[in-house]
Formats: structure tokens, C-alpha cells, sequence
């Protein structure tokens, strides 16, 4: 009967929990606001700095030593591309590398004396281009662009070989060059927003679940401290009830928030998005669940409410680098590899990434899935003997202790 009689002690007392962390996070405007305004509008905020996609008409500077018509027709041709775009010409290359150090170009094309010369005799031309790296992305367009061009004139030249040949009756027969095809998976604008914001949004949704949970931590640190090591706003009850009455809390607020930011961000923005919402609302379910419990374990690190912007600070850049959006996880070394392998968003932008842009079904993914259940367990352990250690470790530094009269 004691062990009913504890049942139900620990079901009430979850119940009171859960109802009263609705109220904590009312009363909470700093807490409101990462809770609801932060994944509400990042979103949309990063989404519009990174439109348009794809970086257009980059500034280049030629330096044309040929001076011939298939030179000018090259440059005309680098013009007309969507990723480039002439300024101006310069005289020689100290010219070109100083307008590029004023900003006024950000890649140089280099047209050799013998260009004209070298193609009227079938022999390869040599361009070399400048590019300003401190952006990848200008230097993604140059290359495409210049990529493009070099296939399209090689393509031309030898049209024209096969056509002035004495076999130019085979023309037809033999075709202008090899096509080729490509199809990009995923992200078939090859825009940056559709690259990188899929990944982005699970990042914003955890931080902004962390940092709300630090913030509710720190306040009752501060509580327990100016009321002898004991929080009055807290319900009573055990460890493992208290953390997943909170847990439960989160996940009915987070839950609708997901299905706005996964679902409905992607589609205002047309970015890749032909994933199940059931799958990935299952691959949500345990990344949240380890988020809650993995700032539970962060809540030494908090004393004050204030403490918690630190952290999110802190946390931020390293939990980008080792999601694997801007370098990829297999090139990782052993100890990066480990640290990704502890934060859940890593498993988490691997899972969305492949569920909503290439169309996985979560059967599709088990180790990540599993994953991400291992964590949670793991965390949820910890996190109840961290919040223990906490407490007591409050009761003993706050407690006012009693003196004796004499």
C-alpha cells in the first residue's frame, strides 16, 4: 500500500509541477521573451538577411593584355552572367590588386598577351583570376561563372574546328561537345539561405529552449537565496516528478512552436521542405526533451537570471561549428567529434537536414534517432543529480543560522 500511496504521491505532485511552471513562465517576461519571441521572429530575421540566395553580379576588374576580339568577346561573355559583372578595365595588375583593396572589385581577370594567339592555334589558354577570399561566397560565383564560360568557349572552338574540318559533314553526326546534366539534391537553388537555415532554425529552437530554461533556473537560485535556501514559487515534490513536470511544461509550449518554425518558416520562404511534419515532429520529441534536461545540467553555471545570457553566448558559435552546417562532421577530429556527439542540436540538424531536404523517413535514420533517445536518458540521470546537489548545496550556503541567546 506505501508503494501505491508513493504513486500517487509522485503522479500529484507532477501534475502540481506542470501546472505550475505555466505560471512561472507567465509571470516571466524575460523567459516569455525567449520562449516565444525568439522563435518566433529569428526565423524570419535571419531568412531575410540571407535573400537573395545566391550572390549576383560580383564585381570584377580586367586586365585585358591581348586587346584582340576574342578577348573583348570573353569579357562580354564574363558580363552577361548573372554572377559577375565588368567595372573596369586596368592597366596592368598593381592597378587592379589596389582598386581591389579600395573595394572596388572583388575579383581580377587576367587576359594574356597570347590569349588571341594560343586559341588560333588549338592550344590551351591560360586565365588567371584574382579573387577577395574574405567572402566565400563572391568567390563561389566568380568560379562558377568562370567556369561556365571556359566550357561554353571550349565548346565553340572546337563546334567551329569540327564545322572548318574536311569531315564537316560529320558535324551532325559527332554533336558540338559532351553534354552534361547536373541535378542538385536537397538544395536545388544552390542558394545559401536554403543551405544553411534548415540547419539554422533547430539551432535557434534549442537555444532559445535552453536560455528560457537558464533564466528559470537562475531565478529560483536567487530565490532560494534571499529566502534561507528555500524557493516559495517551487512546489514540493520529488526530483524526478519536478524535472519532468517542467519537461512536460516546455514540451506543450515548444511542441506548436516547432510545428511553426519546421513547417510553415520553410514554406514562406520557399526553402527546401518535402519531409513528413510526423516524422520530424518525432525526431523534435527526444532533441527537446534532451535540450530541457541538458540546461538542467547547465544550472550550476547560473546563480542569477543574468548568468544565463553568458552561457547562451558562450554556447552559441560552438554548438554552430559542431553541428556539422559549416564543416562537416566525418572531417572532424576525435574530440570535436565527441563534443558534437553531446549536444543534441548536432543530431538534430543531421536528422531534419535529411528528413525535410532529402525526403528520409525516420526509419531512414535510426542511429541519429537513437541517438538522441540515449541522450535524453543520459541527461534526465544527470540532471536529477545535479538539481539534488543544487538544492542542498543552497539549504547549506542560505540556511540563517540560529544563535543562541546568553
Amino acid at each position: 500500500m506505501k508503494m501505491i500511496s508513493d504513486i500517487k504521491y509522485w503522479f500529484r505532485s507532477l501534475f502540481k509541477v506542470w501546472v505550475n511552471e505555466y505560471k512561472l513562465v507567465g509571470k516571466d517576461l524575460g523567459v516569455m521573451l525567449f520562449f516565444f519571441a525568439l522563435p518566433l521572429m529569428y526565423p524570419i530575421v535571419y531568412t531575410l538577411i540571407y535573400n537573395p540566395e545566391v550572390v549576383e553580379n560580383v564585381a570584377m576588374v580586367v586586365v585585358d593584355n591581348s586587346r584582340t576580339a576574342e578577348s573583348r568577346q570573353l569579357v562580354r561573355m564574363i558580363n552577361a552572367s548573372q554572377y559577375t559583372e565588368v567595372v573596369d578595365y586596368a592597366i596592368d595588375l598593381n592597378e587592379a590588386r589596389t582598386m581591389m583593396k579600395e573595394r572596388k572589385c572583388y575579383g581580377i581577370l587576367v587576359i594574356p598577351e597570347d590569349y588571341a594567339r594560343r586559341l588560333g592555334r588549338n592550344e590551351q589558354a591560360v586565365l588567371p583570376i584574382y579573387c577577395d577570399m574574405s567572402l566565400m561566397l563572391r568567390y563561389r560565383s566568380i568560379m562558377f561563372a568562370m567556369t561556365d564560360i571556359s566550357l561554353q568557349l571550349g565548346s565553340d572552338i572546337r563546334t567551329e574546328d569540327i564545322n572548318d574540318s574536311p569531315v564537316a559533314f560529320m558535324a551532325d553526326a559527332v554533336g558540338t561537345t559532351v553534354g552534361t546534366d547536373a541535378f542538385f539534391e536537397g538544395d536545388t537553388s544552390q542558394g545559401f539561405a536554403s543551405f544553411i537555415m534548415p540547419g539554422v532554425i533547430i539551432l535557434i529552437i534549442q537555444q532559445s529552449l535552453i536560455l528560457g530554461v537558464l533564466m528559470l533556473n537562475g531565478g529560483a537560485s536567487e530565490r532560494r537565496r534571499r529566502n534561507g535556501g528555500y524557493d516559495p514559487l517551487t512546489i514540493e515534490a520529488p526530483t524526478s516528478a519536478r524535472l519532468i513536470g517542467r519537461a512536460i511544461c516546455l514540451m506543450t509550449i515548444y511542441i506548436p512552436m516547432s510545428v511553426y518554425v519546421l513547417q510553415y518558416i520553410p514554406l514562406m520562404f520557399e526553402l527546401p521542405h518535402i519531409g513528413s511534419m510526423i516524422d520530424y515532429l518525432a525526431l523534435m520529441l527526444p532533441m527537446l526533451l534532451a535540450s530541457i534536461f541538458l540546461a538542467d545540467i547547465m544550472q550550476p553555471l547560473v546563480t542569477e537570471r543574468e548568468s544565463s545570457m553568458l552561457v547562451w553566448v558562450f554556447t552559441s558559435v560552438l554548438f554552430l561549428f559542431v553541428s556539422g552546417l559549416t564543416w562537416p562532421r566525418y572531417a572532424m577530429n576525435d574530440l570535436w567529434l565527441t563534443i558534437s556527439s553531446l549536444v543534441p542540436s548536432s543530431w538534430g540538424v543531421q536528422g531534419f537536414l535529411a528528413i525535410d531536404v532529402n525526403g528520409c523517413k525516420l526509419g531512414d535514420i535510426p542511429t541519429i534517432y537513437l541517438m538522441l533517445w540515449a541522450l535524453t536518458v543520459a541527461y534526465f540521470i544527470i540532471a536529477v543529480i545535479v538539481d539534488r546537489r543544487c538544492r542542498l548545496r543552497d539549504i547549506r550556503r542560505y540556511s540563517k543560522p540560529r544563535y543562541q541567546e546568553r
